[in-house]
């Protein structure tokens, strides 16, 4: 939900140097709770499982509890899933983003983007 133009808006939680949740985290949490698989999350994204994997590893090691669960085997056996904390998580995240959102459609947020100099 970031705004692009000439200033881009988004949100990203910081642990140390290393995102713990910013918006591509948040599309490919999205894309489990959706569709119910890492592999079908990633074919969704057009991204390869093993980025998918990487993501969903870091969300796991950043936060105090497990954002996404994975059942291991074939067909309607294995899958991928919010936990309740990484489904709260996301809607808190998915909140403050559209809170600021909303407040960068605001005088300051204008007067920045009139402030640009022009792209040569």
């Amino acid at each position: 939900m970031a705004i692009d133009g000439p200033l881009k808006v988004n949100v990203q939680f910081l642990r140390g140097t290393e995102p713990a949740i910013g918006p591509g985290k948040a599309l490919v949490l999205d894309a489990i709770g959706r569709t119910g698989s890492i592999s079908a999350a990633g074919r969704d994204l057009r991204m390869s499982y093993r980025r998918i994997w990487l993501l969903v590893d870091s969300l796991n090691h950043a936060w105090t509890q497990p954002v996404v669960e994975t059942r291991v085997g074939g067909g309607k056996a294995g899958g991928a899933q919010l936990t309740a904390f990484g489904e709260q998580m996301l809607a808190s995240y998915r909140d403050i983003e559209a809170r600021m959102v909303a407040a960068a459609k605001g005088a300051d947020f204008d007067w920045l983007v009139d402030a640009l100099k022009p792209e040569s």
